[in-house]
């Protein structure tokens, strides 16, 4: 795994939890700038890169895109590649 994939693994995992706070935190976390670090994250990615990883995160699809960093086949859902 590259530090890339890395550190988007990270960002993934801190978007999760703060999620899950959001429903006992008030006012929840701020999930904004998880979101806009999971976009730069992204835009460092080659462009020759895994294309399953690219295609989740541009879809947003942030749980396949973490299961796939975890080694994990996401169950194929009825976005269109």
């Amino acid at each position: 795994m590259t530090e890339t994939e890395q550190q988007i693994l990270a960002a993934l995992r801190d978007l999760e939890a703060a999620v899950a706070r959001c429903r006992t935190e008030n006012p929840p976390p701020p999930l904004l700038p998880v979101f806009a670090r999971l976009d730069a994250l992204a835009a460092q990615l080659p462009p020759g890169g895994d294309h399953d990883l690219r295609h989740y995160l541009q879809r947003k699809s942030y749980e396949k895109a973490r299961l796939w960093l975890e080694g994990v086949d996401p169950a194929k859902g009825t976005c269109r590649k």
